[in-house]
């Protein structure tokens, strides 16, 4: 397909902040069936949530990183067409009219295609084309979205042109404009579902987002949007929509259900408190969860006001599941009520693709393959992360120092210029290779697999030090001359992967056999002992200069520099110019684990 062809679907009718939107669907009689207990008729109606989350770009069960099938051990599959035949599915037993499709967030950033559509061909663009997964999610008929604060990585622009090629709206009540406090999006989505002979069923959507938007893409929303706690707005709009006469209320969060917020992140609110919603907000009967990207089946919580069971569940990230929360409502005293509620999941590797939508986005596919297998460069040998949460990689040296090369670039003429550039990197993937001969885009996405962008701060040796002991925090005290199991080794505490940094322009050790706090070792700086006065230009990424992770310092030290064009697309740059990616150009061992002085990996 040529690169300028555009695709056009009905323009979306939900358009706005704050809107409460509206459906009518006839219910068949046979849904409203009618038993006796005793001498008293009982009219039953049974009506099924389906919910996915955390989409995250997937439209096909493609890995466009290895440009194949995507396959893991578990035999899982993904994407939007698996999801659709399975709601087709659903629909056929259940009847159409008596469900709600719903999806709790993270639905444009994730994969090649949904970057390609957000930065290479931009939906923002006049004249430019319609979203991938606008086009899958409305063909499948999606009721109702909550957002994700991956919805805002792209910035706000990109996101309202998203919401504008929606048929259905995006629903955040605890995302605010930060100027009148009032929504900025639709907070919730009623739908009403007539029963023959019977009053309707009125079911409400309460949409709530995550939190740490402010944090993790600052740079966007600051003095634009607000986002209060999940808790403090759901029990602000649940007795709202009961007294607006819903019968059954549902909630689309993109929060985890932990109780707690990711390791280091210091938020004003929890990040992952849909279960908290749950146990202090009465009026709500089920939650669809997201965001932590865990398989939740069936989670019940109760009430702490009403000793009523909510039922929870989160379906596995990427479409690889479908949640289903199936209610049974009873007409009693003039009103319907909520019987039960039972939530499951179904596996997406069940069925097939739904061809509907393989036709729909064929097109929006092979552009993406074509431009992810462009080659940039080539290899003169293999570079691979197998082994980088534990040693100094050559791997994540060329990420540093595509870092370092651009910041440097960047000051030049500034006051800053004289300043030693020193970067950071953390080993996001545990499998990423770059193979010896030619090297693709698909190979530098793999590496990079997020689409953070780059922050110049400055900061002292002594701020320096304490970020590297904070992040030596994440490997495992281990004794010297104990047993090393590389497997457990790092870690510690939950700490993910992404929030373990390599810097560059230094040497130091990681004593591991030390206590939290004074593991880092002879560090220095030009061959001495590192001054704790000497500044640096601290090239990071934007995550981690918000304040993500929360490592000591950075996210308040003076910011001289920052752009929008992301690392990835940095990186490409650098070995497209390069033309030939040699480590004897960017590798160094800059630091290594040890024990009392000694190495763990002589």
């Amino acid at each position: 397909m040529p690169l300028n062809r555009r695709k056009f679907l009905k323009k979306s009718a939900v358009t706005g902040a704050g809107v409460a939107l509206t459906g009518t669907v006839a219910a068949p009689a046979a849904r409203a069936a009618e038993t006796r207990r005793g001498r008293k008729p009982v009219k039953r109606y049974a009506l099924t949530v389906m919910g996915t989350t955390d989409l995250h770009g997937h439209v096909f069960n493609w890995d466009y990183f290895k440009d194949a099938e995507y396959a893991d051990t578990a035999g899982n599959a993904q994407g939007l067409a698996r999801i659709s035949t399975l709601v087709n599915q659903v629909r056929a037993e259940k009847g159409r009219r008596n469900t709600l499709l719903l999806d709790a967030g993270d639905t444009i950033q994730g994969t090649p295609l949904t970057y390609y559509y957000a930065k290479v061909d931009p939906i923002t663009a006049e004249g430019g084309p319609v979203h991938p997964m606008a086009q899958a999610m409305n063909a499948i008929g999606y009721d109702a979205v909550a957002l994700g604060n991956h919805e805002f990585n792209y910035g706000i622009e990109t996101l309202r042109k998203f919401e504008e090629q929606c048929h259905f709206p995006l629903l955040g009540a605890n995302a605010l404009d930060a100027k009148t406090l009032r929504p900025a999006f639709p907070p919730y989505f009623m739908k009403t579902f007539h029963v023959r002979g019977l009053p309707p069923v009125k079911v409400a959507v309460l949409g709530l987002t995550n939190p740490g938007i402010a944090i993790w893409d600052k740079a966007y929303v600051q003095g634009k949007l607000t986002f209060p706690g999940l808790e403090e707005q759901a029990a602000k709009w649940v007795p709202k929509l009961r007294s607006m006469g819903a019968d059954v209320v549902v909630v689309s969060a993109h929060s985890g259900s932990s109780g707690r917020s990711s390791y280091g992140d210091q938020l004003p609110y929890v990040e992952n408190s849909a279960a908290l919603v749950a146990q202090q907000v009465p009026g709500i009967d089920a939650i669809l969860v997201g965001h932590a990207h865990v398989e939740i089946p069936e989670l019940k919580v109760t009430n702490e006001k009403t000793g009523k069971a909510v039922v929870l569940s989160e379906p596995l990230a990427y479409a690889e599941r479908l949640s289903l929360f199936d209610f049974e409502l009873v007409f009693k005293r003039g009103r319907w009520e909520v019987e039960s509620v039972a939530a499951s999941v179904l596996n997406s590797n069940a069925v097939a693709d739904d061809p509907e939508i393989t036709r729909l986005l064929k097109d929006e596919h092979d552009v993406v393959v074509a431009y992810v297998n462009q080659v940039v460069g080539a290899a003169t040998e293999t570079l691979t992360t197998v082994d980088a949460r534990y040693k100094d990689a050559p791997i994540i040296d060329l990420i540093t120092k595509v870092q370092e090369d651009v910041v440097k670039a960047a000051l030049a003429g500034t006051e800053y210029a004289s300043l030693p550039v020193i970067a950071q990197a953390s080993p996001f993937s545990r499998t990423s290779e770059i193979p010896a001969g030619e090297v693709t885009i698909r190979d530098l996405s793999s590496l990079y697999v997020y689409d953070n962008t780059l922050v110049a701060k400055v900061m002292t040796g002594v701020q320096v030090r304490a970020y590297l002991e904070y992040s030596a925090e994440y490997f495992v005290r281990t004794a010297a001359g104990a047993p090393v199991d590389v497997e457990k080794l790092t870690n510690a505490g939950g700490r993910p992967d992404y929030n373990y940094d390599y810097v560059s322009g230094l040497t130091y050790e990681i004593d591991v056999a030390q206590a939290a706090g004074s593991r880092i070792k002879n560090l220095s700086y030009g061959g001495a002992a590192l001054d704790d006065a000497q500044e640096f230009v601290f090239a990071v990424n934007n995550y981690r200069a918000n304040g993500g992770g929360a490592f000591p310092h950075v996210a308040a030290a003076t910011e001289v520099w920052s752009e929008s064009t992301e690392i990835r697309t940095r990186i490409a740059e650098w070995v497209t110019q390069k033309g030939t990616l040699d480590p004897k150009e960017f590798a160094s061992v800059g630091w290594k684990l040890t024990r009392e002085g000694a190495p763990v990996f002589p």
